[in-house]
């Protein structure tokens, strides 16, 4: 076994990988930008090393500085996670020149799949299945279009170099093939430096199945069963699970042993991903991923198996731990990611301070891998997961349940995520029913997204009920530490001379208004709500929980406060509540004023109008590229565009304004 190992990666796979070290007794180095100075991942390790600033070209993707790094630390081996240098070529040779081990396949095998045209050339010569495509080195568009025709609209457009749903576009029809094209190489060239793509046959209700390969140094390759993955987003997985629903055994040794082939035919060692694209009865070779998975933790939880372990044990040069008849399949598992991102906005990403955070408790059954704690920042260097939340039961049905129990436990305050949205998408009954493929979320996206409805009377009084709660505790305090705690100016009962006893709250649910008035009775209060007046009282609650009776029935939530702004996290997921200074002035909505802002900080790409110009409502107007993706800003109303503030190519902050329209 290794006895030293540096992480060349941050968050919460940095985290993980230096908890699988630590226990096997590995001295950990982790290496960090001035971004992650305080980070999570930095704590985990024994020893933590500064390798640049924020931007990741500049710290996580310097090989010159993580050898530096590793050489000056003295240690064996460097894991590279996921993402940034796990998948290059250059620096797994790097670290072989170095006299390092590099926790990975050969660069040689890097190479062989790190290009998906390449990796269909190659596997052409095996009896692995392909997808029908062209995956040919003639980049010219007069080319590509030419083969998309021959292949048959719909096709998809894949950047060669990479995953993760970047640089890909689907394309129903020749007409939008040009536009599709330039923006798909625009993205893979941002996020893999690389602008090259292949063109395929886009089926239309397939299911992504893919599976989990290790080989190590000895001969040995095995398969550790599959992950459906066809819960998607913008090509990006949601949801990923393990079995995958409706395998059979016969189906699994098929794509099992089609898979270890695959990494056969590159001489592949470690660990591995081979991705297939089923439809009906047949399957396809999609890529290989070289590297762990972000997903890995499903696999673990129905084999019992430490997947990173593996990889240091074969890094190690020891054989694999299990042969391919002793890989057990225990029960099944789901895992969600939990990102910062607003789907009531198109699934924007969100920057922005972890105020509150709360996870479900970790158990056998349940585990979260994260690289945030509360007080965290989430920015736009770096992806923003906030944690996987993964859960493992008997069967299907019982780990739907307990993947929803689980994300109703989930409190984050500071920025918007998906959390509500991951649950109503496991209590959807179709998911429920197994009946899953890329194009879930395209039927039944409108019914898992949050709808925006106004928030009850139960959340506006929980709310006002733990203002009060506030308020009563800071004079309780504040007549304690008075020269006359006795006097009835320091009582907090609302007792008030010649005056009746009551308090009013105004709130802003979203854009509607609703005030409250509270009337103190005797122990507790009458709360005057939207729909009836209420009797209320508050109790000692366990856990930071708000512990009250509304009308005699008892119940408890936890109610945050940053500032002004309330979040509930009640029975029916978080609600954002917002008390209004009477005293302050409302403004104007700058949307509805006309002016276009930046819904994050970022590059514009493309401006699509110029002044004088008419539009139409949901017309693009920019493009803006943040956090490796590109985002359209479109037109909230019809109009004409009276001036552009910014052009291609010039950095904008969030909220500045880009385009504005005529009233």
């Amino acid at each position: 076994m290794l006895r030293s190992l540096l992480i060349a990666n941050r968050g919460e796979i940095a985290c993980r990988v230096a908890r699988t070290a630590r226990r096997l007794g590995l001295r950990t180095v982790a290496v960090y930008s001035e971004a992650d100075r305080d980070a999570r991942h930095v704590r985990a390790c024994d020893e933590a090393w500064p390798i640049g600033p924020a931007p990741a070209r500049d710290s996580y993707l310097r090989i010159d500085r993580i050898l530096d790094v590793a050489k000056r630390t003295g240690v064996e081996a460097i894991h590279p996670g996921y993402g940034f240098l796990s998948e290059n070529a250059d620096f797994a040779e790097a670290c072989e020149a170095a006299g390092i081990v590099f926790v990975g396949p050969p660069a040689s095998a890097i190479r062989a799949m790190g290009s998906k045209s390449a990796a269909k050339a190659l596997l052409e010569k095996t009896r692995v299945p392909l997808v029908p495509g062209y995956h040919g080195d003639d980049q010219d568009e007069a080319k590509l279009q030419a083969e998309a025709k021959r292949i048959g609209f719909p096709v998809l457009i894949k950047a060669s170099a990479g995953g993760g749903g970047k640089g890909m576009r689907i394309v129903e029809h020749a007409a939008v093939f040009s536009g599709a094209l330039a923006s798909a190489k625009r993205e893979a060239a941002s996020s893999f430096g690389d602008d090259r793509v292949l063109v395929e046959k886009y089926l239309i209700r397939p299911r992504h199945i893919e599976i989990q390969v290790f080989a190590d140094g000895h001969g040995n390759a095995v398969y550790l069963h599959e992950r459906d993955c066809s819960i998607q987003r913008r090509h990006q997985k949601v949801l990923e699970e393990a079995p995958a629903p409706g395998m059979t055994e016969a189906r699994r040794r098929e794509m099992g042993e089609a898979a270890v082939a695959a990494a056969r035919a590159v001489e592949y060692r470690g660990a591995g991903t081979v991705e297939f694209i089923a439809e009906g009865e047949r399957f396809y070779f999609m890529e290989m991923n070289t590297r762990l998975q972000v997903e890995h933790p499903v696999t673990e939880m129905i084999t019992g198996q430490d997947l990173v372990e593996w990889q240091l044990r074969v890094a190690a040069g020891e054989p694999l731990p299990l042969t391919q008849a002793e890989i057990p399949l225990k029960g099944h598992a789901m895992e969600v990611r939990l990102y910062a991102e607003d789907p009531a906005r198109d699934f924007l990403p969100q920057t922005g301070t972890l105020h509150h955070l709360r996870f479900p408790d970790a158990t056998d059954d349940v585990r979260i891998d994260t690289g945030v704690g509360p007080g965290d920042s989430i920015g736009i260097h770096y992806d923003p997961m906030i944690a996987k939340l993964v859960v493992h039961a008997e069967d299907r049905a019982a780990c739907a349940r307990r993947l929803a129990a689980a994300l109703g436990q989930v409190e984050i305050v500071g920025l918007a995520t998906n959390a509500d949205f991951l649950k109503r998408l496991a209590e959807h009954p179709a998911f429920v029913a197994g009946e899953v493929d890329t194009g879930f979320l395209g039927r039944h996206g409108t019914e898992v997204i949050p709808a925006e409805t106004p928030a009850s009377d139960r959340v506006v009084a929980l709310a006002t009920l733990a203002r009060l709660q506030a308020i009563g505790a800071a004079r309780a305090a504040e007549a304690a530490r008075s020269a006359d705690p006795h006097s009835p100016w320091a009582q907090v009962s609302g007792w008030r001379p010649n005056e009746p006893g009551l308090a009013r709250f105004p709130w802003m649910d979203g854009e509607r208004a609703v005030t409250v008035t509270a009337h103190f009775d005797s122990g507790g209060y009458r709360l005057d709500l939207p729909g009836s007046a209420v009797a209320a009282t508050i109790a000692d609650g366990n856990d930071g929980r708000l512990a009250v009776t509304l009308d005699g029935v008892a119940t408890s939530a936890r109610v945050v406060f940053v500032g002004d702004e309330a979040t509930v996290f009640d029975r029916d997921g978080a609600r954002r509540l917002t008390l209004v200074d009477p005293l302050a002035g409302s403004g104007l909505d700058a949307a509805a004023a006309g002016h276009l802002m930046a819904p994050m900080p970022g590059k514009l790409v493309q401006v699509l109008v110029k002044p004088g110009d008419t539009v139409e409502k949901g017309q693009p107007l920019v493009v803006l590229e943040a956090m490796k993706m590109e985002h359209t800003v479109k037109a909230p109303r019809a109009g004409t565009v009276a001036a552009v503030r910014y052009a291609a190519g010039e950095q904008v902050e969030e909220g500045t304004a880009l385009v504005e329209l005529a009233e």
